[in-house]
C-alpha cells in the first residue's frame, strides 16, 4: 500500500447548537444580503454594458459596501465567487439557446433573508482539536469588541481525528433547514491500492449515452442515459403542477432530483474504477470537455440542437470527472483528461478523419478501411490512443469487432447498481 495526499470534506455536528445558533443566523442572513447585492450589481452591469463581472470585479466594486464588512473578508470573498460562477453558468446555457435557464435569483423567503451557507477560508478560522471546537470569525460590522468570535464545540464521526490530518483548508458553516452544521475541508494522507496493471480505458462522455468504455485488451462497454432522461421526465411533470416554483413543495422536489443525480454519479463512477480494477487498467483517459461549448475552429458557441442543448447543460461533467478521479486514486489508478478535439470524426482504426464517416448519431463507417463503430466507443477509443497508441493505426491486425458491439450496463432502480442490460429490472 502506497500513501497519497487526498482532500476530503468531513461533515460534523455542533454540540453548543443553542449557544451560537445565533451568531450562526447573523452570520447566513449576511451572506444571503451580500449575494443580493452583487445579484444586483450583476444585473444593473448586465443591462448597462451586456457584461457579466467577474469574481475579481464584483470583489473591487463592492469592497468599500457596508455588507461587505458583515463577514470576514475571505467568506464575502466567497459568496462573490459563488455568485459569478452561478452568472456565468447560466450565460454559458443562454448563449446555447436553453430558454428554460434563469439566471441566479435573490435570496429570500418573501421578505426574509435565508440562512446561506459561509465559508472560512485559512485566515477566518482557528481549529482546536485537543478540546473539539472552532473559532469563527465575524465581520466587522456584526462584532461588538475586537476580538468577537463564534466558537462552535463540535462532533465527528468516531474514525475523524482532525489532529491527524496533513491540514484544514476550510470550515463551512451550513444550515441544514432545521440545525447548521460544519463541513471540515482537509487534506488527508491516505493508503491507496499499488495500481492495479498497465493496461489503459478511454471513456467518452456524450449526449446519448453518459459514458463509453473502450479498454485496450479490446472490448467496450456502454452507460446509457436511461435512469436520468426517466427522472427529468417525471420531475418536470410534478414540477409543472407546482403552484409556485419557488413553493415548499417544489424546492422538495428539486432536492430529491438532485440527490437522485448525485446517486447516479457516485455509483456509476464507482462502478467503472471496480470494472479497470477487475481489467489491471492503471490508466484512464477521459475526455476533457472544458471547450465542449465551443465550436473548435471559431471559437463560437455550438448549437447541439434545441433538446441536445438542453440535455448537454443539465449534466456535470466537470463534477463526475472528480468523482472518477478520487474513486480511482484510491484504488492506483490514474485519471488523465485529455483533449477531445477530433475524436469523434476520425477513425480509431486506421486515423482516417472525416465528419461524413459519422453518418449517424450511434453509428460511425470509414470510408477508407470500411471498419464499423458505435460512434461512441469509436470517440472512446481515439481518446485512450492518446496516451497510449495503438498498432491499429499503424497497420495493425487487431480486430475491429468489438468496436461495434460493446456491451450496454443500465442503472437497475430496485438494486442501485448498474448491472448488465439483459439482467436490468428498469
Amino acid at each position: 500500500m502506497a500513501k497519497q495526499v487526498v482532500t476530503r470534506t468531513y461533515t460534523a455536528s455542533i454540540r453548543n447548537q443553542q449557544q451560537v445558533s445565533d451568531d450562526l443566523d447573523s452570520l447566513g442572513f449576511a451572506a444571503s444580503k451580500l449575494w443580493n447585492v452583487g445579484r444586483w450589481v450583476c444585473d444593473r452591469v448586465w443591462s448597462e454594458i451586456g457584461h457579466i463581472p467577474s469574481h475579481t470585479e464584483l470583489t473591487a466594486y463592492l469592497k468599500t459596501h457596508d455588507r461587505y464588512d458583515d463577514l470576514h473578508s475571505q467568506s464575502s470573498q466567497r459568496v462573490l465567487q459563488e455568485l459569478a460562477e452561478a452568472f456565468t453558468g447560466w450565460y454559458g446555457k443562454r448563449r446555447n439557446g436553453d430558454t428554460r435557464a434563469n439566471p441566479p435569483k435573490y435570496r429570500k423567503h418573501g421578505d426574509d433573508h435565508p440562512r446561506s451557507t459561509v465559508t472560512f477560508k485559512q485566515k477566518g478560522f482557528k481549529l482546536d482539536t485537543q478540546y473539539n471546537r472552532v473559532r469563527l470569525s465575524k465581520g466587522s460590522n456584526l462584532k461588538e469588541y475586537w476580538s468577537d468570535f463564534v466558537l462552535c464545540e463540535y462532533q465527528t464521526r468516531p474514525d475523524v481525528d482532525f489532529s491527524t490530518v496533513e491540514s484544514v483548508q476550510q470550515v463551512r458553516a451550513v444550515w441544514t433547514g432545521n440545525e447548521w452544521e460544519l463541513q471540515f475541508v482537509c487534506k488527508v494522507e491516505v493508503e491507496v491500492s499499488e495500481s492495479p496493471g498497465e493496461k489503459t480505458v478511454g471513456v467518452d462522455l456524450g449526449i446519448n449515452n453518459f459514458a463509453a468504455l473502450a479498454y485496450e485488451d479490446g472490448h467496450s462497454e456502454l452507460y446509457p442515459l436511461n435512469c436520468l432522461k426517466q427522472d427529468d421526465y417525471y420531475f418536470s411533470k410534478r414540477l409543472a403542477q407546482c403552484d409556485d416554483s419557488d413553493s415548499e413543495q417544489a424546492t422538495r422536489l428539486n432536492q430529491k432530483k438532485s440527490a437522485r443525480r448525485t446517486h447516479y454519479f457516485h455509483t456509476l463512477s464507482k462502478h467503472i474504477v471496480q470494472r479497470c480494477v477487475d481489467e489491471g487498467v492503471g490508466t484512464i483517459a477521459v475526455g476533457d470537455l472544458s471547450g465542449v461549448r465551443e465550436d473548435e475552429e471559431n471559437g463560437e458557441s455550438k448549437n447541439w440542437g434545441k433538446h441536445g442543448n438542453l440535455d448537454l447543460h443539465s449534466w456535470a461533467f466537470d463534477r463526475f470527472t472528480d468523482l472518477l478521479e478520487y474513486k480511482a486514486e484510491m484504488e492506483g489508478i490514474s485519471v488523465e483528461e485529455v483533449s477531445e478535439r477530433d475524436t469523434s470524426k476520425s477513425c480509431s482504426c486506421c486515423g482516417r478523419k472525416r465528419d461524413t464517416n459519422r453518418v449517424e448519431r450511434g453509428l460511425y463507417v470509414c470510408d477508407s478501411c470500411d471498419a464499423v463503430a458505435n460512434a461512441d466507443v469509436n470517440g472512446a477509443e481515439n481518446i485512450r490512443q492518446k496516451v497510449s497508441p495503438s498498432l491499429a493505426c499503424d497497420g495493425g491486425d487487431r480486430s475491429n469487432g468489438w468496436l461495434a458491439q460493446p456491451s450496454t450496463f443500465l442503472f437497475d432502480k430496485e438494486t442501485g447498481a448498474f448491472v448488465p442490460q439483459e439482467q436490468a429490472t428498469s
